[in-house]
């Protein structure tokens, strides 16, 4: 029996060639060549300003730099989401203030994060969970009325779309993935993207272990030297390259995953119908990119019941996210507002099936053991 996993990180198009040109170029450093073509795809296609990082922590890591997050400062968030959305804000010695999710998109509630808004709220960070966007004009609001800045972790979210404007322009600044699990892959990689070009300079200073090295390239300073916080954000030309192979097949990528999702949502549905399962929901001024299909079962019983059957199957299908308000960590360094009664039902029940580029020849075997799992 063949295994089939819940990810094969695989290349799509000139990933030898241009590492291969990287190493006779004998630039192996950060902000090379490949590199300089990534930013320049990146605010091309997406738009904003465009920093490459060695990983998606580190641009939201950057993010509540820019936010200039201090101890005795709160920031609020879903409790929904990787541990790094909240990291960001606990290694500034803030407080990550978890509020609940929403019952369709899983995105954090915004009809409740103004209720958690305090004297000392100076940032929230919305999650777009599954590639599908967070309430962004109300969350903006509520940004604008009580003077927050808005980090988007955009990890899940490359090429979505919010009323037709791309994730990652929606706030202040946004943090991508480009990890091995995503749909545009480097192995390890992320970005920072900015909105506005006031947080550029900072931005890059931050990037450059808190150095003005950039403006000294640019002949704006005689000499670069030590001028802010800052740390070793970026990534090798090496992990550039590779990521540029993947950009440029990046519109194909996005359609491949999203024939996956629509195929196992038209195989699922009639189990939907029947309330059997919840499928992955997406609203209609939102365009999904096929990050990950999901199933919310009826009990967390189930749910585990149907992660045994898919193993014994060969077919890996795992779940997402301890909640982080629940986690020792985050008993330790957050705290709640409100109750978190959907957060603690949906990361319950949830589980994901296998979606990367490849799977299609799979998926057929995936489907028919889920369904016969499920009693189909």
């Amino acid at each position: 029996m063949v295994h089939i996993p819940f990810n094969v990180p695989a290349p799509v198009g000139l990933e030898l060639e241009y590492i291969s040109q990287a190493i006779r170029s004998s630039h192996l450093s950060g902000d090379g060549p490949f590199t300089k073509k990534c930013h320049a795809w990146l605010e091309k296609t997406i738009g904003g300003h465009a920093l490459l990082t060695h990983s998606c922590t580190g641009a939201l890591e950057m993010g509540a730099l820019l936010a200039r997050l201090e101890p005795g400062d709160e920031a609020i968030l879903p409790s929904y989401t990787f541990v790094s959305t909240a990291n960001a804000v606990a290694l500034r010695g803030a407080t990550p203030v978890f509020v609940d999710i929403r019952e369709d998109t899983l995105n954090i509630d915004e009809r409740l994060i103004e209720d958690a808004v305090t004297e000392r709220t100076k940032a929230i960070l919305p999650v777009h969970y599954a590639g599908v966007c967070a309430e962004m004009d109300a969350i903006n609001d509520i940004a604008e009325r009580h003077n927050l800045f808005v980090i988007e972790d955009a990890a899940q979210a490359f090429l979505s779309t919010y009323r037709g404007r791309k994730a990652g322009l929606l706030g202040d600044a946004a943090a991508f993935s480009f990890h091995e699990t995503k749909n545009i892959l480097s192995g390890e990689g992320g970005a920072l993207l900015v909105r506005h070009e006031s947080l550029m300079t900072r931005a890059e200073i931050l990037r450059e272990k808190g150095t003005n090295r950039k403006q000294f390239f640019r002949g704006a300073v005689d000499k670069y030297t030590w001028v802010d916080l800052g740390s070793s954000y970026l990534p090798s030309e090496l992990i550039a390259a590779y990521l540029l192979a993947q950009f440029e097949q990046a519109e194909a990528t996005t359609r491949y995953r999203l024939e996956v999702c629509a195929a196992y949502a038209e195989a699922f549905a009639p189990l939907a119908r029947d309330g059997k399962v919840r499928l992955p929901f997406v609203p209609e001024h939102c365009e999904a990119n096929g990050h990950m299909f999901y199933l919310i079962l009826e009990t967390p019983e189930a749910r585990d019941a149907f992660i045994a059957a898919m193993k014994a199957a060969g077919i890996l299908a795992p779940f997402h996210y301890v909640p982080l308000h629940s986690a020792p960590a985050g008993k330790k360094l957050g705290r709640t507002h409100g109750t978190m009664d959907v957060t603690d039902s949906i990361s319950a029940r949830l589980v994901r099936l296998p979606v990367f580029f490849g799977v299609k020849e799979h998926q057929d075997r995936i489907i028919e053991a889920a369904l016969e799992s499920l009693g189909k």
